[in-house]
């Protein structure tokens, strides 16, 4: 396994489409609910260990060689928010045209092909990670520190917050992203032999609500 594959893959300068999405952050800083960097901190936690643990699973079954087909169908039944399915299938598709020229690989044209308008963003970086010769956990750790920096990032914008201020918060939360990340690889490895139902399905309605408010907006900066 190449860290260094694992360094391309999670940096946010890498042209997968993150930087238009605040991950629900836009919507709870309007609502009130993100003011600053404590409840930031609370934001990013539930995040963490709903969407996140949700992704990470994904992404590391993908990495162990389950159905991409069958786990986007997963990805699905746990995103009951259309607008939430919009979004992580287009960020699939933009992660898809960077990764495809990255790391060239059978399995992701054959992905590609099966999902035109692009699969869940998890199931594609997990296919990703697998061409870049990375493991499970390192597609679940990607998508752990997805989970949490995309609204940290966001906030910056949305509140002028100090950028130290937003990096001291996922800071903090580093010893829960270990945990989940470990837990989700858990969880998808025993997802290869029990089927997708035993992968997490831990909801998050606010967001999810959240999301949909959002997309009716007229005038917003971030997509999601």
């Amino acid at each position: 396994m190449s860290r260094a594959a694992l360094l391309v893959l999670a940096d946010g300068r890498f042209p997968a489409g993150g930087h238009a999405h605040s991950g629900g952050a836009e919507a709870a800083v309007k609502a009130g609910r993100i003011t600053g960097a404590a409840s930031l901190e609370d934001f990013c936690r539930g995040r963490l260990h709903t969407a996140g643990r949700v992704a990470a699973a994904l992404a590391a079954a993908a990495v162990l060689g389950m159905d991409p087909v069958e786990l986007d169908a997963a990805a699905d039944a746990r995103t009951p928010s259309p607008a939430l399915r919009g979004a992580a299938r287009k960020l699939g598709r933009q992660l898809m045209r960077a990764a495809r020229v990255t790391w060239p690989s059978p399995e992701l044209d054959a992905l590609a092909r099966e999902f035109p308008k692009g699969a869940h963003q998890p199931v594609v970086l997990g296919v990703a990670a697998r061409a870049a010769g990375l493991g499970a956990v390192d597609a679940a750790y990607c998508a752990v520190y997805e989970s949490v920096s995309g609204p940290a990032s966001a906030s910056v914008r949305l509140l002028s917050l100090d950028p130290l201020d937003a990096t001291g918060v996922l800071a903090r939360l580093v010893p829960e992203l270990d945990r989940v990340a470990d837990a989700a690889v858990e969880a998808a490895r025993v997802a290869v032999d029990g089927g997708v139902d035993a992968l997490p399905a831990a909801s998050a309605p606010l967001l999810e609500i959240s999301a949909e408010g959002h997309a009716a907006w007229p005038v917003r900066l971030f997509a999601s």
